[in-house]
């Protein structure tokens, strides 16, 4: 497996105003965007996500607040991501198993993907995932 789970920096730009985040398909990002969606107003103990794409690559951001993602890799490495900076996102690549959760108050979390929706894709069973990457 060549893409492993991993933090991406994007850059910063600002002055006396603020700070401005650009984030590119193809360049900030491995992958053309082609589907983007926030998830707010989670509890600390819900864990979203639970799920693996056979095709799909994601990129997550906090914008606000904090937030920590587990990802399963398919050789089984489990690595637990902490979100705290609006400049700095994690890459999951597909086939990997992602939990979200431990959301602050404030938490957005901001979903960039390389796909559209297409629910045949996802395995939403761990087991499942599992078998298929040969786990199980």
């Amino acid at each position: 497996m060549s893409e492993r789970p991993r933090f991406l920096e994007f850059p910063q730009h600002g002055d006396k105003r603020g700070h401005l985040v650009v984030v590119e398909g193809g360049f900030d990002v491995p992958f053309e965007i082609k589907r983007a969606f926030y998830m707010y107003g989670s509890d600390p103990d819900v864990v979203r996500g639970e799920h693996a794409n056979r095709l799909t690559e994601f990129v997550l951001v906090n914008v606000s607040g904090t937030s920590k993602v587990k990802t399963v890799e398919p050789d089984g490495v489990e690595t637990v991501f902490d979100l705290d900076r609006p400049h700095v996102g994690v890459y999951v690549p597909r086939m990997t198993w992602k939990d979200m959760y431990a959301f602050s108050e404030d938490s957005v979390l901001l979903v960039l993907a390389s796909e559209h929706y297409d629910g045949t894709e996802y395995i939403r069973d761990f087991a499942e995932f599992q078998r298929e990457v040969g786990l199980a």
